[in-house]
């Protein structure tokens, strides 16, 4: 049973939509809105029985630390992404719910999700895993060079799913759709903007941006359009903005 709580503005929806009709399985709605409340969603698995559903890491630890966990008996698999998973929030929902948990990395561009990795409670760092099927990845320099591991450098996507391109935006595709130098005659990579390295297990290993966007609660914000808009204010001569860790865990958009 799976739970389609996902806004369908969001890539993830069309994993929860179609989930259930490949395979037979039931496909619970929930409530507008009830994605974001953590004792809903606690209720919401034990009436419908979920086994099946995707979390924004930010909003497993709001549930984790808000909802009941203990009442969601029928849990078995938890898929994680939109953001990097903190370890801390990885083994806190291993040790209080009996489930597989996925971390998951992909963004809409190469949509879904195009690595997998089946996360271990013991672990400092969340690998974003490898490649699923049909799906190429690289970690390259600024050349277009192949990194080993334990090197940063920006991650480059490949593979059937590959969106075509920007609408109406050639300069932007071609800044971000490149060549594949390694794939067959014509084929593209998109150039991420994600910083990452391979680890010695073939995993990779997400390390932040190469640019100013970031990624808050699955949204991706560029810091220079927020930090536009303060400058604007009255009496604002510069403006900083960045995301800073909350004491009681989250993330928030912070101006200077």
């Amino acid at each position: 049973v799976v739970l389609q709580k996902t806004p369908y503005t969001f890539d993830v929806s069309v994993w929860e939509f179609f989930w259930p009709l490949q395979v037979g399985a039931q496909l619970a709605l929930a409530a507008p809105g009830g994605h974001r409340d953590p004792a809903y969603l606690s209720r919401a698995i034990a009436e419908y029985r979920i086994t099946t559903m995707h979390f924004v890491p930010s909003m497993l630890a709001a549930f984790l630390s808000d909802g009941d966990p203990q009442r969601c008996k029928s849990l078995r698999r938890v898929f994680c992404s939109g953001e990097a998973l903190p370890a801390r929030t990885a083994a806190r929902c291993l040790e209080l719910l009996a489930v597989e948990l996925h971390n998951l990395y992909g963004p809409t561009e190469a949509a879904v999700d195009v690595t997998e990795h089946n996360v271990r409670g013991s672990e400092t760092v969340v690998p974003i895993g490898r490649p699923v099927p049909n799906t190429t990845i690289h970690v390259l320099d600024h050349r277009l060079r192949p990194l080993p591991f334990g090197v940063p450098g920006e991650i480059y996507l490949g593979g059937v799913q590959l969106a075509r391109g920007y609408v109406s935006q050639g300069r932007l595709t071609a800044e971000r759709f490149v060549a594949d130098p390694y794939g067959p005659s014509g084929s593209r990579l998109y150039r991420t903007g994600d910083l990452g390295k391979w680890s010695p297990a073939g995993e990779i290993e997400y390390l932040g941006r190469t640019d100013f966007q970031v990624k808050l609660r699955g949204q991706r914000i560029e810091l220079g359009e927020i930090e536009s808009v303060v400058a604007a204010a009255p009496g604002v001569v510069h403006a900083a903005v960045t995301v800073a860790d909350a004491p009681g865990g989250g993330q928030h958009l912070v101006a200077y």
